[in-house]
């Protein structure tokens, strides 16, 4: 297979604020993202880019409910062939002159490189009958409900 070239565009800020801020080069691309309520941001799992993470391709039962063991492509592990995450986040601002998207959270470590921001947008992204195994059918059906939900009580790790 072809190598693939892929630069981070930015870093994930995860503190008393929480905000992707671009490098300079990039912060013009920003432009018209300030009408989106969602940005999607993929970003590199930092913590997970070892030769035994990215070796890791059946895990032994991440769930309480799930099934006893998992292959890593029906989880979002970070351990995994190439540790990339994606999350859909709110806006909480778009500054196109610093460069800089506020966030109001993300399931990120400070300091994650970014990847790419694409916009979320329903009529690509939104599924409206989404079909998960019985295991996690009771999982919250959005992003807003997940807030709510005791993930805590569902992992085994």
């Amino acid at each position: 297979m072809n190598k693939i070239n892929i630069s981070p565009i930015g870093k994930i800020v995860n503190g008393n604020e929480v905000k992707v801020i671009l490098d300079p080069k990039y912060a013009k691309a920003l432009k018209g993202l300030e009408g989106y309520s969602h940005v999607q941001i993929l970003w590199w799992m930092n913590g997970s880019d070892n030769q035994r993470d990215r070796n890791v391709l059946v895990e032994k039962k991440p769930y309480k409910n799930g099934p006893d063991e998992i292959g890593v492509f029906a989880l979002r592990s970070p351990e995994r062939p190439n540790p990339i995450a994606v999350s859909n986040v709110n806006i909480a601002y778009v500054d196109e002159e610093s460069g800089t998207v506020g966030l109001y959270y993300i399931d990120a470590f400070d300091g994650s490189q970014v990847l790419d921001l694409k916009p979320y947008t329903p009529s690509i992204d939104r599924i409206e009958n989404p079909m998960t195994p019985d295991w996690c059918s009771h999982w919250p059906k959005s992003y807003e409900e997940s807030g709510r939900f005791d993930w805590e009580a569902e992992f085994n790790f």
